[in-house]
């Protein structure tokens, strides 16, 4: 990365918005490169509801702009540039009352369809429908039959959340960018006006430390921001809170229904989200005051979202039917910035600014609008320039979506010489799309790529060995957290089916039989740390416990 003629544009940071940049700037033409201190999509990006989605509150709120913004962002996912990875979701909104919440729902979810895009003529989702109390029990027979006295059901969109980052970096990788996983900023370089234009970049896994010249840095790092900022020495800059959210795994077939829910509680929203073999049930929204890096589930977090959902559930859950658990720190932007900034407030859900020349920041969004933020993130890193280099993403389909229907027919043909379920196939295709055709390759070479693993058979053996040789996969946890999401699909935190993932990934990547053990033991203890954190009451308490888990690339502390 550390090219003689330099970057038009740094990206510091792996999450939605820093991929998304990264795909952005690459396809107008400029020279970008983008690092991450760990795996990419490891911290928000990986932890949210899994949801692309318009966001029914902010109708409450009257912003109308954003939710036509975000919607208009759903349905063109969903319709051209990432068709595989995002899939449409009926919701369930149970209503309590029998005229006026009727109608004062009804109207905000009308006026919700009404904001939503068409794409060429033809709506992206279903219109909202009424239900009676008897249509909604069959629609949801564990809704418990006293908790509401009818619902609307309506659509938005479910994704991959560490799927869809990966796809974005590849995606900009095929575009000419620079990609580089855990390889920590550790210092700007400044000329002797001050302005920045350039980057100390320490590689955690060999130690090298590069400089990298940039034109533009764009720090894209969520609730490290502040940190990063200071890094540039200037006093102004963005502020950013972390708000923590949890999510409870729990398998299908324990809630009978074909819709996920939608509820109000005091503190936050409560979805239940049918997701693949499992429902996956949240979220909270409490202030985090502990280090960022490795947010965990407490006892107080679990019960919290199981009482709520009990409330409505004819059956309830209980902590034997949670087969998995993750938690997510939300990276909410603060009122006004600090003194000396250049700011140009985009949206109510984002803002960037420039503290100091070559710097822009980026802070605050959600996981929908991420094409949005990018584009205003490169817009003000380019200035006067982005009127002759606009943004192109909007007709940028994502790897995977290209050919997808010619390959969905030709599924049928692979499906039936390697024995694949349904189940099975409407699974690659989601996860990889056209890109199935890579993995299909594989299996051709080694025909036993084509079996399930063994001890977690939702996967073929030829994901594992792809995730390594087209993935950027550099350890195990890489596989087990990101590339699939075995540490909260099954109850064991997919520890069964270690040694045969190590089996498969340590040919490509080339361990010897003590890297095998050492990365084997370290997930295992990663799994021990975050096991004993959902058995405490606080997030100090936890945050003790998980910490004691050694880090497979830990960072290096920056200065004060």
């Amino acid at each position: 990365m550390s090219d003689e003629e330099g970057l038009d544009i740094l990206v510091i940071g792996g999450g939605v918005t820093g991929a998304g940049i990264a795909l952005d700037a690459a396809t107008r033409g400029l020279r970008v490169g983008i690092v991450e201190a760990q795996d990419w999509a490891s911290g928000t990006s990986s932890r949210s509801s899994k949801l692309v989605h318009g966001g029914l509150r902010y109708l409450q709120m009257l912003d109308f702009r954003l939710v036509h913004e975000a919607l208009t962002e759903r349905d063109m996912l969903i319709t051209k540039l990432a068709p595989h990875l995002v899939k449409r979701v009926p919701f369930l909104y149970p209503l309590e009352h029998r005229v006026w919440e009727r109608f004062y729902v009804g109207s905000g979810v009308a006026l919700y369809d009404a904001l939503a895009s068409a794409a060429k003529g033809r709506r992206a989702m279903p219109f909202h429908r009424h239900l009676t109390r008897s249509r909604m029990e069959k629609v949801f027979p564990d809704l418990r039959h006293d908790a509401a006295i009818g619902a609307l059901q309506y659509w938005d969109a479910s994704v991959d959340d560490a799927r869809l980052v990966a796809t974005l970096v590849r995606t900009a990788a095929s575009y000419g960018a620079l990609a580089a996983s855990r390889t920590q900023l550790v210092g700007l370089s400044t000329e002797n006006d001050g302005r920045i234009s350039g980057a100390e970049l320490l590689d955690l896994e060999s130690g090298q430390r590069l400089t990298v010249k940039a034109r533009q840095v764009v720090n894209a790092t969520g609730v490290w921001t502040e940190e990063t900022e200071a890094l540039s020495g200037a006093d102004g800059g963005l502020k950013v809170l972390a708000s923590k959210g949890i999510h409870l795994v729990v398998p299908k077939e324990r809630i009978q229904g074909d819709t996920g829910l939608i509820l109000q509680t005091e503190k936050s929203v409560l979805f239940v989200i049918p997701w693949s073999r499992y429902w996956i049930i949240g979220t909270t929204d409490t202030a985090y005051e502990q280090d960022p890096r490795h947010p965990v589930v407490t006892n107080a977090d679990i019960e919290y979202v199981l009482e709520h959902a009990n409330a409505v559930l004819a059956r309830p859950l209980t902590k034997d039917d949670v087969i998995g658990t993750y938690a997510g720190l939300r990276p909410l932007l603060q009122p006004g910035t600090k003194e000396g900034t250049s700011s140009s407030k985009v949206s109510r859900e984002h803002t960037v600014a420039s503290p100091t020349p070559g710097l822009t920041v980026i802070a605050g969004g959600k996981l929908t609008t991420y094409r949005i933020m990018a584009k205003d993130a490169v817009d003000f890193a380019l200035g006067e320039q982005a009127r002759s280099l606009p943004s192109v993403t909007d007709r940028i389909p994502l790897l995977g979506a290209v050919g997808l229907e010619a390959v969905q027919r030709r599924a049928r043909r692979y499906a039936k010489k390697y024995g694949w379920s349904k189940a099975m196939v409407d699974h690659l295709l989601h996860r990889y799309g056209s890109m199935l055709e890579e993995l299909v390759e594989l299996i051709q070479e080694r025909p036993d790529l084509a079996e399930p693993l063994e001890s977690a058979p939702a996967y073929l053996r030829a994901e594992i060995v792809y995730a390594a040789t087209h993935e950027s996969v550099l350890h195990l946890e890489d596989v087990m957290l990101h590339r699939t999401r075995l540490v909260y699909e099954v109850a064991d935190r997919g520890l069964a089916a270690v040694p045969e993932i190590v089996d498969l990934i340590a040919p490509v990547l080339g361990w010897d039989d003590a890297k095998r053990r050492a990365e084997s033991e370290l997930y295992a203890e990663r799994c021990r740390a975050e096991e004993a954190a959902e058995r405490v009451q606080t997030d100090a308490e936890a945050e003790a416990v998980r910490m004691q888990a050694e880090e497979v690339a830990p960072m290096v502390p920056l200065p004060a």
